[in-house]
Formats: structure tokens, sequence, C-alpha cells
């Protein structure tokens, strides 16, 4: 009797931390994560389990390495990290209805900086406008610049890694490189596409809400942490992933994916409102999120295949002067200085 007394009281226990667990992804909603661990990894790995055998093969028997890196960026979230986590939280997500004022997107950073301030300073402050505040690029979101930036990194590296091959020199140290790059890559391109890191309803309609979608604060944490991990195995999209594509235009194509994922923004709240993502969910909330996940993974592989063939390219000969119109980066000195 003792013995089943004590099983009685694990079962319960356990099932009291797994509705604890599931209460804190709901309600941490400003810690929120996009697709949770499990997402993560799972795009990873299915992006790595399709490298192509033209690839390197180093690169190709890293699965496990690159799926445990997905969430990565999501480990550098802590307050106790404060400087961390307060330079990279714009990365994880854009709210592209706060720039559909700006086609195309300018494809540097600094460019959108400029775009973004010129904005905020045009505009007056008035309950019936956006507030000035809203351009602030820690508001509007930089996703698409981190992965840009991160896929010029794994380019970089893999142009390195070619160099040593051709000139019989060790790999091993930018193998690594690429590895951790390859990965770190596929946290951004994940978030780009679970829809609700694209906009400003992120966790919870806001503005006008004729369709009466929800307005609490847990829809995020629901439908990509606690519905995904409850219900999603790689499996169940791994087959929607095709051989990869070399993109023409790698930003371009990837601002389109972006505007793509923020199309289906209302196609979330309409499934959670008729409680597609509450426990096991229903078959069109399923084929929904198998399919983002799948486009998360697609387009992580063709990001990897375009950086392995670009890097083939040749870089263009430098300069060994600077063009005449380029802008001194030192101010000029004044009379009589040093």
């Amino acid at each position: 009797m003792r013995i089943l007394r004590e099983i009685k009281v694990c079962n319960f226990l356990q099932r009291v931390i797994s509705v604890t667990l599931v209460a804190l992804v709901l309600f941490q909603s400003d810690f929120a994560f996009a697709w949770g661990n499990e997402g993560h990894i799972y795009i990873n790995r299915v992006a790595a389990e399709k490298i192509p055998a033209d690839m390197p093969n180093f690169l190709r028997k890293a699965v496990v390495e690159i799926a445990y890196l997905g969430p990565e960026p999501d480990r550098w979230r802590s307050p106790t990290e404060f400087a961390l986590k307060n330079a990279q939280e714009p990365d994880h997500f854009i709210d592209l209805e706060r720039v559909d004022w700006l086609n195309p997107l300018p494809p540097g950073r600094y460019e959108f900086y400029r775009k973004l301030y010129e904005k905020r300073a045009a505009t007056a402050a008035h309950p019936d406008n956006d507030h000035p505040d809203d351009y602030l690029p820690e508001r509007v979101g930089l996703q698409p610049y981190i992965t840009m930036e991160i896929y010029g990194r794994l380019k970089a590296a893999f142009r390195e890694y070619r160099n040593l091959r051709a000139t019989h020199q060790p790999t091993a140290a930018v193998q690594q490189a690429i590895i951790f790059y390859a990965g770190w890559l596929g946290h951004y391109v994940a978030d780009g596409s679970q829809p609700l890191h694209t906009t400003i309803h992120y966790n919870g309609w806001v503005g006008p809400n004729p369709n009466g979608y929800t307005t609490e604060h847990k829809i995020h944490g629901q439908f990509e942490t606690a519905y995904v991990a409850a219900n999603i195995k790689e499996g169940d999209f791994a087959g929607l992933v095709k051989a990869p594509e070399r993109l023409d235009d790698p930003f371009a194509r990837y601002v389109a994916y972006l505007r793509e994922s923020n199309t289906l923004v209302e196609k979330v709240y309409a499934l959670e409102k008729v409680g597609g993502f509450t426990d096991k969910g229903s078959p069109e909330a399923f084929d929904f999120t198998t399919h983002r996940l799948a486009a998360g993974s697609q387009m992580l592989l063709d990001l990897w295949y375009t950086a392995w063939l670009e890097s083939a390219v040749p870089l263009p000969e430098r300069s060994a002067t600077p063009p005449a119109s380029a802008p001194s980066s030192k101010p000029a000195s004044p009379p009589g200085s040093k």
C-alpha cells in the first residue's frame, strides 16, 4: 500500500509540474521564444539532414551540433546578462506594419536606421497618429539584418575553407566556425517563419478588432511553444522540405519570405479563436504549423546552399587607393592642430 501511495504522489507531482511549466510559458509573454526549444531544434535538424552531397562532408555530419544551436540566441536572453539581452532583443522580430511605407527595405542596417529616424522626426506626436517612438529601430525590429549579417559570416567562412583546402592547410578551426554560423543562422531564419515575429500583433491583437481576435497576452507562447512541444515532431514536416535552391538575391528573397509570413498573422489568430492550438488542437492547425516549420527549414537550407556556392565566386580586387569621391572617415584637423 505504501508503494502505491508513493506512485500516486509521484504521478500527481508530475502532473502539477507539467501544468506549471505550460502556465509559465503562457504567462511569461515578454520572454517568449519563437518556436520554443523544440521548434528551433526541429527546423535546424531537418535542414541539416537535407544538406546535399555537393556541400562539405563535415557539415553534413554535424547534424547534432547544428540542431543544438537552433535555440542558441534564446539562451542569450536572460536578464542576468543585461547588455547581451538588451543588445539583441530586436534581432528576433520585425514589425512589418511599421515599415509598410518603406519598400524596398534598404539592404544595410545603418541605412535602415537612417530611414527610421527620418520617419520618426517627421511624425508628430498626436493621439490620431503613430507615436514617433514607434519608429525607433528597437521598436520596429531588425530581423532581416541580423539574418543577412550571419549569412555573410557563413559565406566568408566557406570562402576561407575553400582557400585553406586549395593551399593544403588545416581546416579544423574554420570547420568549427562554419558549423556555428550555420546553426546560429538557423535561429533567426526560424523566427522569420513564425508569423507573430513579423507583426505588431505579436502577443494579442492590437488596434481595431472587428473579428474579435484574442487580446490576451498568451497566444504567442500557446502557439509556438506549448502547442508545438505537445503535438509536432520533426518527421511531421521533414517531407515538405525539398532540395535546396540557389537564391539569386538572398536579401530580397529573405524579405519576401518575411512578408509572406506576415500575411499569415490573421490565420494564426483565426485558428486560436476556434481552439486550434488548445490541447491536441485541430487538423487545420497541425497542417498550418507543420508548413510554417517546413518553410523555416527550406529557407535555411537555401541560404546555406547559396552561401556555399557564392563563396566560390572570386572576390573583386581591392583598389590600392580609395576612390576620390570616398568621404574621409576622419574629420579634418583645425588649423594649427597636430
